[in-house]
């Protein structure tokens, strides 16, 4: 078996073992690597609290972290404010424009009652004198401020970008903890996408791999190998926590992936044989075969309109993706540079596909326009894996090493921004994001 084959195989059929250096910490470090040239400056002012508001999380600073973290922005300086308002009848857009900052965002913070809070935001065009934005979010409480945070952010990014913001939706990733022996604890973890308020909703001392989301961002599934070290396929509501076995069939169940409407996954099977993709009814729990070959066949994922999934297939000799239409049973390849395509995925808007595309010896996040077949290699990790789209489809978020271990990373559909999300200890992998209404 060549090298190329065992790295397919290492992906295609999931047999991979995480390996874990130490325990995971509560949060991640998020680490800019490259930014949009030219991002729109903004000042973000220090909400007023009023008195006697005592708050644990600071909310314009979530704010502008959020911001910055979208490579879209560069904060200005708070030590060059001239004057720190925090309404409107505060602002001398004289003293913004001396500072050359276009946008303004201000804000305040006030208690209605014990544990409750309003925040108030208003967002200025500096140039034009004008507000653009002014929102009040009534009624917060204590746990949900960094929520309303990114909810301001959320607002803040559609006004300026025109693209709905993300920041609000969060991210889920299996981590691998060391244990006595040379064995492993693995968890499954959703997060914010800031990496805070980490959730563990599985634990165990077999591999979990391969989470996807739920359309409706209410479960997920899953393989876990915890059924006497056999794979089996898992359907989990984060909420509760309750679950069910979904597929234990002979051989490999491996890669669910949820329909658009919710109710079906694909997945692949090998019932003891050769592996292909399968459409399993979660109401009745009846399969569909909907490959038949004597390749290997894995790693399903549907298109936004549910008339076509993508897969893995190495039918023509190497790794590539291939559509199968739903309609009339036809199957296409859809890519062809190069000698590796492998873990594809599509945009929200169905217009882009991002799959691991190996153009020397690195495994790179790669994006493909569906309308014209161009290909853009987006990372330069020597071994990405795992690409997953934001649900506004500006970002990608992927899997990757550094200095051997495992971490986050992400990057911008056009390349422009890139991103490094780091637990400072462990070894993390197959990320997934949500959709919006998570």
């Amino acid at each position: 078996m060549n090298s190329l084959t065992k790295v397919f195989s290492y992906l295609a059929l999931m047999s991979f073992l995480l390996v874990a250096t130490s325990q995971a910490r509560a949060a991640m470090t998020i680490e800019i690597t490259q930014g949009v040239s030219g991002a729109l400056p903004i000042a973000v002012v220090p909400f007023g609290l009023a008195p006697n508001v005592v708050l644990s999380q600071d909310v314009s600073a979530i704010v502008q972290a959020d911001l910055i973290r979208s490579g879209r922005f560069k904060s200005v300086s708070e030590k060059d404010f001239i004057t720190r308002p925090h309404e409107g009848h505060e602002v001398n857009f004289g003293d913004w424009r001396l500072l050359d900052v276009p946008y303004l965002l201000i804000g305040k913070v006030s208690s209605r009652e014990a544990g409750y809070f309003d925040i108030q935001f208003q967002l200025f065009d500096v140039f034009k004198s004008e507000q653009m934005e002014g929102v009040i979010l009534r009624n917060v409480t204590e746990d949900r401020l960094r929520g309303a945070a990114h909810q301001i952010s959320d607002l803040v990014y559609e006004v300026l970008t025109g693209e709905k913001g993300a920041f609000s939706t969060r991210i889920m990733y299996v981590v691998a903890e060391p244990k006595p022996g040379n064995r492993s604890l693995y968890s499954l973890q959703v997060s914010d996408i800031d990496g805070y308020d980490p959730q563990k909703i599985l634990t165990s001392s077999e591999p979990i791999m391969s989470p996807s989301w739920a359309p409706n961002g209410e479960w997920v599934a899953y393989v876990s190998y915890e059924s006497n070290g056999s794979s089996a396929i898992f359907v989990q509501e984060v909420a509760t926590g309750q679950r069910r076995m979904v597929s234990n069939q002979q051989g490999i169940n491996g890669a669910p992936a949820w329909s658009p409407d919710g109710k079906q996954l694909a997945l692949t099977l090998s019932k003891g044989t050769n592996p292909d993709i399968y459409i399993l009814d979660l109401a009745s729990n009846k399969l569909q075969r909907i490959t038949k070959n004597y390749a290997i066949d894995t790693e399903p994922s549907w298109a936004p309109d549910g008339e076509s999934i993508v897969f893995t297939s190495d039918r023509g000799g190497n790794p590539h993706i291939y559509q199968y239409h739903l309609s009339d049973k036809t199957i296409k390849r859809v890519t062809f540079e190069g000698r590796y395509n492998a873990r594809a995925s599509f945009s929200p808007d169905g217009k882009l596909l991002t799959f691991i595309h190996r153009p020397n010896k690195k495994f790179n996040v790669a994006v493909m326009e569906m309308a014209t077949g161009a290909v853009q290699i987006l990372s330069d990790g020597r071994l990405d894996e795992s690409p997953s789209f934001s649900p506004n489809g500006s970002m990608i978020i992927y899997a990757t090493e550094d200095r051997y271990s495992g971490v986050l990373a992400a990057v911008s559909v056009d390349g422009s921004v890139k991103q490094r999300l780091a637990m400072q200890e462990g070894d993390i992998r197959e990320p997934a994001w949500a959709p919006f209404n998570n």
